[in-house]
């Protein structure tokens, strides 16, 4: 049996395959027949591949689950959008047409390994001299489209599964979503770029914040799996390096939490109840979870939240629990809702989106209603006109990784325009040099490019593939029973803090750059005084080389330390701060203000 595009192919075929790829031929006929059914294929002189995360993870035993509207089909069609321009942009790629073929990762790593197996289809089955029929004669075979750079995936775990087996085929990949420090190793994934920074950034940013705000003893808290605990080691890391924090507790929220497990969390963290600031590496849900249990626990303004971006300015995980998020600080990549898009995705019918083949799923779930005999939904649901509209008929906003999506593509874009160029020189269309791209050459390409990207901010790589740090603070604020988060500062290798504080009997300017940095944390009798004034009580003080370091301190994991070890700071600091009944200080909650 030989597997064949769309088809097997019985000849009586034998196989002369090195080990190498024995396995990955066993697995492509095994998801044959899934393949071409649940994939987006439109036809050009080079292809691209994609990844995204159409369906949530299924439930027992079964692959896919739940359409994701806005991090399935946003992205995906920001990918197309993307193409479109490309396509129809006279002075990038000129008389060169850039096709997909768009697979689903259903939220989960093995599947997505599978999935993307038919991107190395090409060139496992170039050389036909592998295959002989029992006749002697060779067989027929469909020639698969050879894919010469992937887009995506979301998931970390999905891109580290992914990029293992795309490095054996060098095939470059370039993530709009994956920030796990991990994938910096370049001699890992060596074929691995990304339009987002990785975690490591983010860690140092909220080490920063964690020092700016003047606390040294907090706890942390991790979804188990790649993004969690390596940003929380990210964090632990630096913030030894630093010197000056103290971590209280390390804990992790299982893959699969049992009845009552975020309860038990809730009680570990009150075992040290001076660590109020919690700092979280967490996926949406295990934030929402968390933010619940806390509630049920009667902790509202005991614990003082930093989130990571998978919290951001997301509504879904304060929904219902807002007095107990009140206050979070969270980060999030700096972005921008790209206008070119929102016309694009809201003129979308189901006329004129065929190509899509997840589309009239997506349909259903945005207008409530059922297409049709063959539609998913219950047949008590009404029918669909198919005159319904995105934004008129139903809410509509711009998933926040848009951008990265669109960015990701036009690397790829850019990357094979300048390739071609020093191939192809005054050729029209492709040459023979580039009919067939050579994967390392085209990833050398990748990392220099230098381009403006969809929100006006470079797209640029460094030696590891990593997007620049670039990050906005949010604050969590209820002002007169509405709700908002609050941009109050950016971060850029350094922090930058811009608040205006207001009470009832201190009112307080500040940034928080180096210089104010250092005037507000060397002056020990300087408090913020914002909720509960009976908690803010003096901190031991840092060493003038400390406080520096956190007011200047760079994006970089090679950072010396104190001239103490880090262990002796540690020690002492938490020794300190475990008799200390009342060590912590409550958050500053900004009124109004804007970043610098």
């Amino acid at each position: 049996m030989v597997y064949e595009g769309k088809r097997l192919v019985s000849c009586h075929c034998f196989f002369l395959l090195t080990a190498k790829f024995y396995w990955i031929l066993t697995l492509m006929q095994r998801t044959h027949g899934q393949e071409y059914a649940h994939s987006i294929r439109l036809d050009g002189d080079i292809i691209l591949g994609g990844l995204f995360p159409v369906h949530a993870k299924g439930d027992r035993g079964v692959p896919c689950g739940e359409l994701k509207k806005e991090k399935g089909i946003h992205r995906l069609e920001a990918m197309l959008y993307a193409i479109d321009q490309i396509n129809k942009d006279p002075d990038l790629l000129a008389n060169i047409t850039l096709g997909v073929r768009i697979l689903d990762t259903c939220s989960r790593d093995t599947y997505a390994l599978e999935q993307s197996l038919t991107f190395v289809q090409a060139l496992i089955e170039k050389d036909g001299s592998d295959v002989k029929c029992a006749n002697g004669d060779p067989p027929i075979f469909t020639k698969p489209d050879k894919i010469s750079g992937v887009i995506g995936a979301a998931a970390s775990s999905v891109s580290i599964m992914v990029a293992n087996i795309l490095r054996l085929f060098k095939i470059p990949q370039i993530s709009y979503a994956s920030t796990a420090p991990e994938l910096s190793d370049n001699t890992r994934y060596d074929f691995f770029s990304r339009v987002v920074p990785p975690d490591s950034y983010q860690a140092q940013a909220m080490v920063d914040i964690v020092m700016a705000l003047g606390w040294n003893y907090v706890s942390t808290l991790a979804s188990e799996g790649n993004y969690g605990e390596s940003g929380v080691e990210a964090f632990t890391q630096i913030s030894r390096e630093i010197g000056g924090v103290c971590i209280a507790q390390s804990l992790k929220i299982p893959r699969e939490p049992r009845p009552g497990e975020f309860e038990k969390i809730i009680k570990r963290l009150l075992e040290t109840p001076n660590a109020r600031a919690v700092i979280m590496f967490a996926n949406e849900d295990d934030i929402r979870r968390i933010l619940e249990a806390a509630k049920k626990a009667n902790q509202s303004g005991h614990f003082l939240w930093i989130g990571s971006d998978s919290w951001g300015s997301k509504i879904s995980p304060v929904q219902q629990q807002e007095e107990i998020a009140e206050g979070a600080v969270t980060i999030l990549p700096k972005r921008t809702s790209i206008d070119g898009f929102d016309r694009y995705f809201r003129s979308r019918t189901l006329a004129n989106n065929r190509r899509n083949v997840w589309f009239a799923e997506f349909w259903e779930e945005n207008f409530g209603c059922k297409l049709g005999s063959h539609g998913k939904r219950n047949s008590n649901i009404k029918k669909c006109t198919g005159l319904e509209r995105i934004a008129r008929d139903s809410a509509y906003e711009q998933e926040g990784k848009v951008q990265f999506v669109i960015d990701a593509v036009y690397s790829m874009a850019y990357a094979l325009h300048n390739m071609h160029k020093d191939l192809c020189p005054g050729y029209i269309g492709l040459c023979a040099r580039m009919s067939a791209t050579d994967g390392k050459e085209l990833l050398s390409y990748i990392r220099a490019v230098n381009f403006n990207g969809s929100a006006g901010t470079p797209v640029i790589f460094n030696e590891n593939g990593d997007a620049p740090g670039r990050y906005d603070i949010f604050q969590y604020q209820i002002t007169n029973k509405s709700t908002e988060y609050k941009v109050i500062g950016q971060w850029t290798n350094q922090l930058h803090l811009n608040m205006y504080i207001q009470t009832t009997t201190l009112t307080v300017s500040m940034s928080l750059s180096a210089s104010v940095s250092l005037g507000m944390l060397y002056m020990p009798k300087v408090y913020i005084i914002i909720f509960h004034p009976e908690q803010n009580v003096q901190k031991r003080k840092r060493s003038f080389k400390a406080v520096v370091t956190a007011a200047t301190m760079q994006s970089k994991l090679t950072q010396k330390g104190n001239d103490r070890p880090n262990g002796e700071v540690k020690t002492e600091l938490c020794e300190s701060l475990e008799t200390n009944s009342k060590s912590s200080v409550d958050f500053p909650m900004v009124k109004s203000g804007s970043t610098s």
